[in-house]
């Protein structure tokens, strides 16, 4: 009777050894997943910059890649889902989408990227700034950037903020080789957080902007002669 009780526990290792086998396959295959997504969102979000040569930057196929998953919504677009979600007064909404239309464009970084840095950095106050002196929609530092802001007057002017963040950030990514958690992190000085959090607005913004969003009722009034 004294092997009876061995025998138990033999069985119970090997139940056990398995298990554990079986969650490091689950957890094996939800990190796949997530390096795929990763990767997939990368490529959907970034292209390169309008004024570099393709062919000399990117592989044939990343190029196929990025050029059809590259989504650019309207203006309108852009102002609606602006007054709606975040309640930005119409004519800041207006050079806000002009700025992130024109730099999408320059850069090769699809606007739902530019519209998620800014919503995470500055939730859309052009006038914000940091506890560290970063400044405007995309939180510039002088400090740290101080060849591109030399002339600069005003960095709670849409058009420069956004001209700026942007380079700035095709910089990073063009570093780390397209890796764009790698651009996000160094962008904010921050964690992978961060770069989750960016990402997840990026979903979101892209979403939005692939459906019809309704223009707020003042906005008419606002788009007339005063």
């Amino acid at each position: 009777m004294a092997s009876e009780p061995r025998c138990h526990d033999m069985q119970g290792t090997r139940e056990a050894g398995h298990q554990r086998r079986r969650h490091k396959r689950r957890a094996t295959t939800l990190k796949l997943l997530l390096m795929a997504a990763a990767l997939a969102l990368a490529a959907a979000i970034t292209a390169p910059p309008a004024s570099a040569q393709v062919a000399e930057t990117l592989p044939s196929r990343a190029t196929e890649t990025t050029a059809v998953t590259l989504f650019s919504p309207t203006l309108d677009t852009i102002v609606a889902t602006l007054r709606s979600r975040f309640h930005v007064a119409y004519s800041d909404a207006l050079s806000i989408a002009h700025a992130v239309q024109t730099e999408s464009d320059r850069n090769g970084l699809a606007p739902a990227l530019l519209l998620a840095i800014i919503a995470v950095e500055s939730s859309f106050d052009r006038r914000a700034v940091s506890v560290a002196g970063a400044r405007g929609l995309m939180q510039v530092l002088p400090a740290a950037h101080r060849d591109l802001v030399a002339h600069v007057k005003d960095l709670s002017d849409p058009a420069t903020n956004v001209r700026i963040g942007a380079a700035i950030f095709r910089g990073y990514l063009d570093e780390a080789d397209g890796d764009i958690e790698t651009a996000l992190v160094r962008y904010n000085g921050g964690t992978k957080r961060y770069a989750q959090r960016v990402v997840l607005r990026v979903q979101q913004f892209d979403a939005q902007l692939r459906r019809p969003v309704a223009p707020a009722a003042d906005d008419f009034r606002a788009a007339g002669p005063p």
